[in-house]
């Protein structure tokens, strides 16, 4: 039987959501990628990896479609996704629909869920994003907040020596 995740839920009561800076800044350093909006996310790619992040082993790449500009195959992802939360007791449905128009708020809020999710069952454990996809790059604009630092080192919005600038890397 697959690792079972700690659920979390969101309330209006949260007060640990992140800004999109920061958001944003914590996907690229875990996934060592150059997304500069928050509606980049919407291809659903992301949430797949980090999920291989939080259980590794369990994401088979070559269904993932990390480049993308396709709707059907946001979807795809996006069923992958839901397929993963299944499989580690993940209670919580995948708005797949509101997910793939690339809607700042749909996107926004699902992140901020997922971060919820992500810390609940991280283990701390040092994960090359880069070569789990055999050194694929996911495209990014890179426009907001290019070579800014988002993030403090040691903050707990990042995992361990994850946080970075968000300047774009080179393969």
């Amino acid at each position: 039987m697959a690792q079972q995740a700690v659920n979390v839920h969101s309330t209006s009561q949260t007060t640990d959501n992140m800004s999109r800076h920061e958001m944003l800044g914590w996907i690229n350093a875990s996934m060592q990628t150059n997304l500069g909006k928050i509606e980049e996310l919407a291809t659903g790619a992301v949430y797949c990896q980090l999920m291989d992040m939080l259980f590794p082993g369990t994401l088979t790449f070559k269904k993932v479609k990390f480049n993308t500009n396709l709707e059907h195959e946001y979807i795809n992802n996006f069923k992958l996704l839901q397929a993963l939360f299944k499989k580690h007791g993940v209670d919580k449905e995948v708005p797949i629909e509101r997910l793939v128009k690339a809607r700042f708020q749909d996107n926004f809020e699902f992140a901020q869920w997922f971060k919820r999710l992500f810390d609940a069952n991280y283990s701390g454990e040092p994960y090359d994003a880069l070569a789990a996809r055999s050194g694929e790059a996911i495209a990014g604009s890179g426009k907001a907040g290019a070579g800014r630092r988002t993030c403090a080192i040691a903050s707990p919005h990042c995992p361990p020596a994850a946080c970075k600038t968000s300047t774009p890397r080179t393969a």
